[in-house]
């Protein structure tokens, strides 16, 4: 068994660890987890970029190195970056508590957004603000699932919230004519905001487009439009689905 190396700290070694069983050996690098994620989800991502410590362990928390001859008869190399990029790709990626609670805190953020730009108080038409929302979540006691995506768990959370705020997924579409002098810079603005439906130069010079949108981004829409045309926009609301 390897000894560790003078330079290699082990009170410094962070425990988000990607980990593999193999030739009856467990294997462990320490790792970016962010990075790792990414990596397995096919981005290009350099391993040594992946890596805390370019070191291969057979326990990381204690600093026990894997020798550098059971590398090259299990792996095929002794070269720690080829690997590590093994144990990545192949392994299982163990994540500390603290990195896990902050990826849920983002999700959870995540899901309070979506649900206040493509929900609304069906008793009023407007978005609930995301404060009232996150106090809707801890109501009604919603859990974010780590294994799913924002997006992927709104459908049930929303099921959820509902027994104690009223909630409507609704979209929108809007009509809106831009005056000549705004119509070129407009295209871009109103794209950030809403798809496009269709859209019609006029003899004038101005600009009639047919939007969706969200309903809950419907105000905001409105009001990056009016500081962009000086309040000269028209809109008006075609339908609601």
């Amino acid at each position: 068994m390897s000894a560790k190396p003078e330079e290699f700290d082990r009170e410094k070694v962070h425990t988000n660890l990607a980990r593999l069983k193999k030739g009856g050996h467990n294997f462990e690098v320490v790792i970016d987890p962010d990075k790792a994620a990414e990596l397995k989800e096919g981005a290009d991502v350099e391993i040594a970029d992946i890596l805390k410590s370019e070191h291969v362990f057979f326990d990381a928390k204690k600093g026990v190195l894997a020798p550098e001859h059971l590398l090259e008869a299990v792996f095929g190399s002794s070269d720690p970056i080829n690997v590590a990029g093994v144990i990545i790709s192949a392994g299982e990626v163990q994540l500390t508590a603290a990195y896990r609670e902050r990826k849920r805190e983002e999700k959870r953020r995540m899901v309070i957004q979506l649900i206040h730009h493509a929900g609304v108080d069906p008793r009023t038409g407007l978005p609930h603000p995301p404060e009232r929302i996150s106090r809707a979540m801890d109501e009604a006691r919603v859990r974010i699932d780590d294994s799913k995506g924002a997006e992927d768990q709104i459908k049930d959370i929303v099921k959820k919230l509902r027994s104690v705020l009223p909630v409507k997924f609704e979209v929108r579409r809007i009509m809106v004519r831009v005056p000549p002098e705004f119509s070129a810079k407009s295209v871009s603005v109103i794209k950030g905001f809403a798809t496009l439906i269709s859209e019609e130069w006029l003899n004038d010079g101005s600009l009639r487009l047919v939007v969706e949108l969200p309903a809950g981004i419907q105000q905001d829409f409105f009001d990056a439009l009016n500081r962009l045309t000086k309040g000269s926009a028209e809109t008006s609301i075609v339908n609601r689905k």
